[in-house]
């Protein structure tokens, strides 16, 4: 955003754009943490054998 649109914006319009931003960044971390999670498991199958 330029910063004429941001002065243009309603408090509420710049609190859901920030909103919007925070959910993106929180769900690529999410999925990070996901994929991480799973690279880092063992099947327990192969271990006891």
């Amino acid at each position: 955003m330029s910063e004429g649109d941001r002065n243009k914006m309603s408090r509420e319009e710049r609190l859901a754009a920030k909103m919007r931003e925070n959910l993106k960044r929180r769900k690529a971390q999410a999925r990070e943490m996901k994929a991480e999670s799973a690279d880092n498991r063992v099947p327990k199958a192969e271990d006891e054998s």
